[in-house]
């Protein structure tokens, strides 16, 4: 702050204080005339109502008095007279760095943990999955969810049913996070034709049942477009983000309409690198509550009859 406005900032303080402790002075001597029976001799109501004069209450003036004494501590102490600095040399900005440091302190410790455990084997009530839930809220749940249970309508994966694009180790889903991933499905549409899209969508949705070995057909398309990426039992391929066709768990839906437009039309889905605003120790934490969140439950498989009945039929559009 420039002397100037020092200058001004005291001369306001002073100028304010002077007053008000003047007239709080002022108002304990000052007489004011009244009539012999104790009021002014102001009345109003054709005389029903009169003005009468009384002392300040001592409650009043105790507290008024305790606070001027209160601000002249306090302008002593601490900052906000002019220039001055108070005795106790506190500023916010200094207040600020020893929270910020004393908070980095704390989490110090909670990330010590994570060398000495494995993310797999953090308990859900753990400081650290603790830390990692809310850091998950904060950048992570616009597309995954609160729950982390994924969206179909943005092709967000479920992170929690134990199925992984990628892989499901510690550090690959670190990594996921830290670096993000970028998964395409190549459209097939017109070189599968309408039979061609219906038996491969048919033979999808029965991979993993004893129906699938009888379409023969969809099958033999299968193998020839899409196994390379899937494999030919249909299981993926982490190290291509292909996910397994055999496990029910959809990104983009399980329908038979949804399955066929992702072969027809093709899916192209990112996941946006966060090491910018995240520290591998933050993205650890992260992935430990994910883990300790993580359901282990096996998903049913749709049975075969309701798969070959949903398929269009011959005249139906795709």
């Amino acid at each position: 702050m420039s002397p100037f406005w020092s200058g001004w900032v005291i001369f306001l303080i002073v100028l304010n204080l002077g007053i008000a402790l003047f007239l709080f002075v002022w108002a304990q001597r000052m007489k004011i005339p009244t009539q012999p029976d104790g009021t002014t001799g102001h009345a109003w109501a054709h005389g029903v109502l009169r003005e009468g004069v009384r002392r300040l209450p001592l409650w009043w003036v105790i507290l008024s008095a305790a606070g001027f004494v209160f601000a002249m501590v306090y302008l002593v102490l601490y900052p906000g007279f002019g220039g001055f600095g108070g005795v106790l040399g506190w500023t916010s900005a200094g207040e600020h760095e020893r929270e910020a440091a004393e908070n980095a302190a704390r989490l110090e410790q909670v990330f010590a943990v994570l060398d000495e455990m494995k993310l797999d084997q953090v308990p859900s009530g753990h400081p650290v999955a603790r830390l990692g839930r809310q850091l998950y809220l904060d950048n992570c749940a616009a597309c995954h969810g609160t729950d982390a249970t994924g969206r179909t309508a943005l092709g967000a994966p479920n992170l929690v049913d134990g199925k992984w694009l990628y892989g499901g180790d510690p550090d690959t889903v670190v990594k996921s996070i830290l670096d993000g991933r970028r998964g395409t499905m190549p459209p097939w549409g017109e070189a599968l034709g309408r039979d061609g899209l219906v038996q491969v969508t048919s033979y999808v949705l029965a991979l993993g049942t004893p129906a699938a070995e009888t379409m023969t057909e969809g099958k033999a398309r299968f193998e020839t477009t899409c196994a390379a990426c899937h494999g030919l039992d249909g299981k993926g391929n982490p190290a291509l983000g292909a996910p397994d066709l055999t496990d029910e768990d959809w990104l983009y839906g399980g329908d038979f309409a949804s399955v066929m437009a992702s072969i027809r039309d093709g899916r192209s889905g990112q996941m946006p690198a966060w090491r910018g605003r995240l520290s591998e120790q933050e993205a650890r934490a992260v992935a430990a509550w994910l883990y300790a969140r993580g359901e282990k439950k096996p998903l049913a498989r749709r049975v075969a009859d309701e798969t070959i009945a949903a398929a269009p039929s011959e005249g139906a559009a795709y």
